[in-house]
């Protein structure tokens, strides 16, 4: 690139020093050395000029194909871009409907076990009680022959020894201590019954307030679900009870 200028400084030289046409303004120039310093000149030209020089000759063109692709390119990028969006917006409903039905049907499950779980311990109370009232009365009326039996023997021991003054009153004793005894087992099994039915329906109280936290849970789950419109994956969780204590194990699933 340095020639070129170079040439070009020698070319003005040669115009410069030229000798004039007398009453012109022209002048005289050795068109060898012209030629051999333009030859030169474009021979010092870097070809990327010509390229260019073709880039601006075809601007036009060039500018033209650009613009038809780059319209072909957005069109077929909106395009795309719709029926993306359309198909997005078909998944999102069918993932939205699919959750909103499970979790209908997760409730529905969920009331279904503790329906069930009501009725089974409702079951369990009702028979408790019957046992318990049936061996307090079992007892009771044991307690009351015995009684009676000891009064009985009693009367007679009193009227065979109504003479005998000890041991009228020994009667009187053993027959008061048999009834004491009498009521005190009595007493005593009576406790016991009320205690077993009172811990058997504590048991049946846990298990209700689980199940109603249970149901509570899978309502509040599903009432977060429609809020946000987005789906949640299965929650494993399946805890699980000591079933010596009349429970049972409950999940999400309605299984049990």
């Amino acid at each position: 690139m340095y020639r070129v200028f170079e040439a070009l400084d020698e070319l003005v030289t040669i115009l410069e020093e030229a000798r004039g046409v007398p009453m012109t303004s022209n002048c005289i120039v050795p068109r060898g050395d012209a030629l051999e310093l333009l030859d030169e000149v474009r021979d010092a030209l870097p070809g990327e000029l010509d390229d260019a020089q073709d880039v601006l000759d075809h601007k036009d063109e060039l500018v033209g194909k650009a613009e038809h692709e780059a319209s072909t390119t957005i069109s077929k990028a909106n395009s795309e871009a719709e029926n993306t969006l359309a198909n997005a917006r078909a998944e999102a409903e069918r993932i939205l409907a699919d959750a909103q039905a499970r979790a209908h049907r997760l409730v529905s499950e969920a009331e279904q076990a503790a329906d069930r779980e009501v009725a089974k311990g409702q079951a369990e109370y009702d028979q408790l009680v019957g046992r318990a009232q049936s061996e307090a009365d079992r007892m009771l009326q044991a307690g009351r022959e015995s009684y009676e039996h000891a009064v009985e023997d009693g009367r007679l021991e009193q009227a065979r020894m109504v003479s005998q003054t000890e041991v009228v009153h020994a009667a009187h004793v053993e027959s008061n201590r048999i009834v004491d005894a009498a009521k005190a087992e009595t007493d005593r099994l009576r406790s016991e019954c009320d205690a077993y039915v009172d811990s058997k329906l504590a048991e049946f109280e846990d298990l209700l307030a689980h199940t109603l936290r249970t149901v509570g849970k899978g309502r509040s789950h599903l009432r977060a679900t429609q809020a946000t419109g987005m789906h949640t994956p299965n929650p494993h969780v399946q805890p699980v009870f000591p079933r010596g204590n009349g429970q049972v194990p409950f999940d999400y699933e309605g299984q049990s």
